[in-house]
């Protein structure tokens, strides 16, 4: 089979770490023997740039076609008018392709810890997921309006999306520790009501997980004081990114977290969590581990090539422990400079699927 994948460099720092990603992804498929199609297509501001919207009809069309979608980052300031922001093309193509499972890992590994603003011992062997409901809520809302003296937004939420995504959570869980705990604010808003009771009821098809509810202010606070507690987190939209945001933080940098987001049949799309970072742009001193990761993702999820998925991740993990790593975590190595030393791990041989070793 030859898989489709569309790439979407976007903005800001997102084409020179996707281009590296894309160099990576070329070596594993010879090195795993499987074959893709891969083109790229204007995204976010630089769309804006060229056609005047941040997702045009093209790019829509082929990523509506793709297998996987690889995404490098949106936005900017440079692009101020508020009815045309990169930022609603990539909120406009979520909900085109019905993306409505954004999957968030948060792991601290050996070698990360340390880079953590939290202590240490606090933050060792967390390894936990958030998903985020991705497609509803208060960003989608209806109605909404602005005018010079007041706003409105709306969270809705109906029982079928919560089912939706709850049932995604309690899956994940199967294949981890088998601990959900689902995120609301119940004693305030009537959507967390129905979330909470809709939640509660489809884990009832689950035995063997162990639910908790918690209010999103009380898992704020449990994400900083005890982050190993947690394995699956699921929320809705606004909590989700607040959270999540939260939570890539713990391993030390916004550069370290990737993230997926599934539709329930069709393409998915993969991205670092971290923003276009305007400021280092084409300066080569972005921290790629993020878009990597999110390679590996789709390597496993999309490309079903779980070994080689496994031996990315246990590549980018070695560099990190052994301090060749970007500025942010302490290093002196360039973009460009990463890239070259994972493609020399890869490159390398055999990989050994037991977690000891990869050089």
């Amino acid at each position: 089979m030859t898989y489709k994948i569309v790439a979407l460099p976007g903005d800001g720092i997102g084409p020179e770490i996707l281009n590296g990603s894309l160099e990576l992804l070329e070596i594993i498929s010879k090195k795993y023997n499987f074959t893709y199609n891969l083109k790229s297509y204007d995204f976010g501001g630089a769309a804006i740039d060229t056609h005047g919207t941040p997702l045009p009809n093209e790019t829509l069309s082929a990523c509506q076609e793709a297998d996987a979608i690889l995404l490098g980052a949106v936005g900017g300031p440079k692009w101020t008018d508020p009815n045309n922001r990169p930022e609603q093309g990539l909120l406009a193509l979520r909900k085109k392709l019905g993306l409505f499972a954004n999957i968030r890992p948060t792991k601290v590994t050996e070698g990360t810890s340390q880079f953590s603003p939290l202590k240490e011992e606090r933050v060792k062997h967390t390894d936990l997921v958030i998903v985020r409901e991705l497609t509803s809520g208060i960003y989608f809302g209806e109605p909404r309006h602005m005018n010079h003296s007041e706003a409105l937004d709306s969270l809705t939420y109906t029982k079928a999306e919560i089912e939706r995504i709850a049932k995604v959570a309690f899956e994940l869980a199967r294949t981890r520790s088998k601990k959900v705990t689902s995120v609301d604010k119940e004693n305030v808003l009537a959507s967390s009501k129905l979330w909470r009771k809709t939640v509660t009821e489809v884990s009832k098809s689950y035995p063997d997980i162990e639910l908790n509810h918690l209010l999103v202010d009380a898992c704020s606070m449990h994400l900083i004081t005890h982050p190993s507690q947690f394995d699956v987190i699921v929320t809705e939209n606004l909590f989700g990114d607040i959270l999540s945001d939260e939570a890539s933080v713990i391993p030390g940098s916004l550069g370290l977290s990737p993230s997926a987001s599934f539709s329930e049949h069709g393409t998915r799309l993969y991205e670092p969590i971290h923003g276009s970072a305007p400021d280092i742009a084409h300066q080569n001193l972005a921290n790629p581990f993020g878009m990597v990761l999110s390679l590996a993702m789709c390597l496993r999820e999309s490309l079903n090539q779980s070994v080689a998925a496994e031996e990315l991740e246990h590549a980018v993990y070695h560099l990190i422990k052994i301090g060749k790593t970007t500025k942010d975590l302490g290093g002196h190595y360039k973009t460009s400079d990463i890239f070259e030393l994972l493609k020399k791990v890869i490159n390398k041989g055999r990989y050994i699927n037991n977690g000891s070793n990869i050089i």
